[in-house]
């Protein structure tokens, strides 16, 4: 629990809000039915009940977009009713339903939401005292939706860049082996639910170390960069790249099969025998292939490309090396 509320945003801010609802509404619903204002006292309930059942919903069904959604809506349609029944004083609660859309919803949606709760509040009138309360309030809810319009989207950003940079190797720019981890189990998922293969090919440049060694860091990180661009020229754009670590690449290949897989493996390693070079001359890349099977999961499938590049770099290095059960489907096509 703990953990999916730390690397969910949206839910965090859907639980919290429902843990504020129980807190906050439960006394004033009570003391409503008590003070005999049924009618209001029924409203608060209702509000109550509503985004507990959306955050219940949440939880269950990680569906957090919808939610969210939902819950911006009931709990700006419950400010609205309350300040309608309630009058001036009912007014505050629409302030925090405001600004608690743009956390729920896209910034989009949230104003859309706020502009309509606005628009029928002030087209049923009954909450204002005056006209000139009326657009007051008006103006100060405006002002408060564009700042949380402003605030929302700068959070966005922040938000994505932050991700952009858990996910992504700072020399490379490709994917880091945290995204790698996400993606390979997306891939197995994808493989039992519609059956779509997928090749794995784990790659370590051959003798790294030396080049390190003998023209510095700097000429390495050039290698690594040049391998990386030479990959990505010659691969699809479905397919995905990912720094393992090191001198190490994982190359996913999703809708390859054992039929297809020769063909992709040979082009790639002429070109990067043709193309690869350091300082000291060409550099070669070993090559450990595993076609995912259906007993593998993700952890398996990456420990049997590991075991195939292993063999190769124990065979004499710049060589592909399939793992066993790729092997076979190779040879039974």
């Amino acid at each position: 629990m703990v953990y999916r509320l730390r690397n969910n945003f949206r839910l965090s801010i859907i639980s919290l809000l429902g843990a504020c609802a129980v807190v906050g509404i439960t006394p004033f619903a009570v003391y409503r039915f008590c003070q005999g204002a049924l009618l209001a006292g029924l409203v608060d309930t209702s509000i109550l009940a509503g985004i507990c059942l959306t955050v219940v919903y949440a939880w269950r069904t990680g569906d957090t977009q919808r939610s969210g959604f939902v819950l911006a809506l009931v709990a700006c349609a419950g400010a609205v009713a309350v300040a309608t029944l309630m009058g001036e004083t009912g007014l505050f609660w629409l302030f925090p339903a405001l600004i608690t859309s743009f956390f729920l919803t896209s910034a989009s949606v949230a104003v859309g939401i706020n502009l309509l709760g606005l628009a029928v509040l002030m087209l049923h009138g009954a909450a204002f005292v005056s006209l000139e309360q009326m657009w007051s309030f008006a103006t100060t809810a405006v002002v408060v939706s564009c700042c949380a319009y402003v605030f929302a989207l700068r959070n966005d950003n922040q938000r994505q860049r932050l991700e952009q940079l858990a996910s992504l190797d700072p020399l490379t720019g490709v994917k880091n082996r945290r995204a790698m981890d996400q993606e390979l189990k997306a891939a197995v998922s994808a493989r039992a639910r519609n059956g779509v293969s997928s090749a794995l090919v784990l790659m370590d440049l051959d003798h790294f170390k030396r080049i390190n060694d003998e023209f510095g860091h700097s000429a390495g990180d050039d290698v690594l960069v040049e391998f990386v661009g030479l990959l990505q020229a010659n691969t699809r754009c479905s397919d995905q790249l990912f720094r393992y670590g090191g001198e190490e690449f994982v190359l996913l290949l999703p809708g390859v099969d054992g039929e297809g897989l020769p063909a992709v493996m040979d082009n790639l390693q002429r070109c990067l025998r043709r193309s690869l070079k350091s300082p000291g001359g060409p550099v070669t890349v070993s090559y450990g292939i595993a076609l995912l099977q259906a007993h593998d999961d993700a952890s398996r499938w990456l420990d049997r490309a590991d075991e195939a590049l292993y063999q190769a770099k124990a065979d004499g290095r710049d060589r592909m090396v399939c793992a066993p059960a790729t092997a076979q489907a190779l040879m039974a096509d």
